[in-house]
């Protein structure tokens, strides 16, 4: 079985999928975010938690991603620890990223995103930097650059976290992330304090 990727799509791992991806489909224009798309397009997700047994809650997060319509999960990350960002005192985080193959268009991603934090368990309102039982964020999403009030791609934050970048490269060390650079590259600049890794 071969999956069609959209025309030069940033594949990063999942050029090594087992299921023989090829670039077959013609690429959607900068204002079809919402429209569904006709292929698959890769995207990567990083995934936190820490509280109710944060990495019960990552694994958890992990299961239910591979669960979503027209979504292949392809690749996981090991499993980090790191120290909280901000000034409420917390514990540490559990993180990881998510390689993911999708049909669905970026903001319909997103959606399915909030929807699967809800599911899970995340208590509405969200504190700024506060503790979290379970969070998704879309990190990269094939070539797009996207800047809107809801949803910026890649993450704004991308280069600025370890515990987002050194996961990332577990699974797509080569991955062009639009308009910041090479994913081993940007995680070489920033180092690994504060991050421990545990699988």
């Amino acid at each position: 079985m071969s999956l069609p990727l959209a025309h030069g799509a940033n594949v990063g791992v999942v050029a090594n999928h087992p299921h023989n991806v090829s670039t077959m489909s013609k690429s959607r224009r900068d204002g079809d975010h919402e429209r569904p798309v006709d292929c698959w397009t890769p995207a990567y997700i990083a995934l936190g938690s820490n509280t109710d047994a944060p990495r019960g809650q990552v694994e958890k997060g992990f299961e239910h991603l591979g669960r979503l319509a027209n979504t292949i999960l392809v690749a996981r990350s090991p499993l980090y620890v790191s120290a909280p960002m901000g000034p409420v005192a917390q514990p540490d985080f559990v993180n990881a990223v998510a390689g993911i193959l999708t049909k669905l268009a970026p903001f319909e991603l997103l959606r399915e995103l909030k929807q699967l934090e809800q599911t899970l368990g995340r208590e509405q309102p969200v504190v700024r930097w506060g503790p979290r039982r379970i969070d998704f964020d879309l990190l990269v999403y094939s070539d797009s650059q996207i800047e809107s009030e809801d949803l910026v791609i890649p993450h704004a934050g991308i280069t600025q976290r370890n515990f987002v970048l050194y996961p990332l490269c577990d699974i797509a060390p080569d991955l062009l992330i639009p308009g910041k650079g090479v994913a081993r590259t940007l995680v070489a600049r920033l180092g690994s304090a504060g991050l421990r890794r545990i699988e």
